[in-house]
């Protein structure tokens, strides 16, 4: 990972692991961890403690647990001077037994935001100082891939392929070479259906003008939907493009513009019945209506222009 001050890339751990993150934990970092539950999973953890004591034992500042016997829910909690605090449940359960996972986790300055395969599952205040944290550690009946960290938009970032790149197979429905450079074009082998979700992450270039991600049919030159941020205007357009003719342009927001000249973002975009739901960096931003009714027809991805790409995904519902 070549960074200004790199970070720790941790391929195919063995499990139970326990890792030194170089430098600590800053706000706008993010973890990444990628792996699988194993079939016969009744639990897993992640921890992201303060030191690798084991007597006494070092304080754990966020413990991330989920447990899968009779009603799966997820514990979050902190230990501190080897005593739990009170623990906050979670039922929204993403993870399945035998299943692959993606789990994001945003440092910020009085939270962890913690993603799982491109949604928001949960927050967690701070209740250990946050400048303690130095060790991640992962236990239970989990497979892992790849332990990452993305340093908080540094104009040098270059995770390396074999973590932020490579699908998740048993998710991901795209046909790809793991090939990020542009202009990218991926397949969609089953074509698009009404809850999958597509994650675009990437880099900003340093003296942008825009870029564009295109929901394209590829039997025809239609495009179903176009999102192109065109950084040095300040505006998000949103459009499609049918029968060689583009339609009415959409470009207001409620927030201010999310784009900025060298920094990492994340696109969501998930497709419901009448509409895209689309969200950046973890807030939700905006709705597209759908002017291509039957969605199965839009089989390909575009993206083009002024970034580095960083990651593609397309989650199915069930994934």
């Amino acid at each position: 990972m070549s960074v200004a001050h790199p970070k720790q890339t941790f391929l195919n751990p063995t499990v139970p692991f326990a890792g030194t993150i170089l430098d600590g934990l800053r706000p706008g970092e993010m973890v990444l961890i990628q792996g699988s539950v194993l079939s016969d999973a009744d639990r897993f953890q992640v921890d992201l403690s303060c030191g690798s004591s084991t007597k006494p034992r070092a304080d754990i500042a966020f413990h991330f647990n989920p447990r899968f016997k009779r009603s799966p829910y997820i514990v979050c909690n902190s230990l501190h001077q080897e005593r739990w605090g009170k623990e906050e449940i979670h039922y929204q359960m993403p993870f399945q037994q035998g299943a692959a996972f993606e789990i994001i986790i945003l440092v910020q300055k009085v939270m962890f935001k913690v993603a799982v395969n491109g949604g928001h599952l949960l927050e967690y205040k701070h209740r250990l100082d946050l400048d303690k944290v130095d060790t991640i550690g992962v236990f239970g009946k989990v497979k892992l891939q790849a332990i990452g960290f993305i340093p908080a938009a540094s104009p040098t970032l270059n995770p390396p392929s074999s973590l932020v790149t490579k699908a998740v197979q048993s998710n991901a429905i795209f046909s790809e070479s793991g090939d990020l450079s542009l202009p990218y074009r991926g397949r969609l082998l089953r074509g698009l259906n009404t809850g999958n979700t597509l994650t675009v992450k990437g880099q900003i270039s340093l003296y942008p003008h825009s870029f564009t991600v295109n929901l394209r049919i590829s039997d025809t030159k239609d495009i179903a939907l176009h999102l192109n941020p065109r950084i040095k205007a300040g505006v998000f357009v949103r459009n499609s493009f049918l029968g060689e003719c583009w339609g009415p342009e959409e470009n207001t927001l409620p927030i201010p513009f999310p784009f900025h000249p060298g920094e990492y973002f994340e696109i969501i975009a998930r497709c419901e019945a009448h509409l895209f739901k689309v969200a950046v960096n973890g807030k939700h931003l905006l709705d597209y209506k759908h002017r291509v009714q039957d969605v199965n027809r839009i089989d390909e991805l575009e993206i083009v222009g002024d970034l580095q790409l960083l990651d593609v995904k397309l989650w199915c519902p069930s994934a």
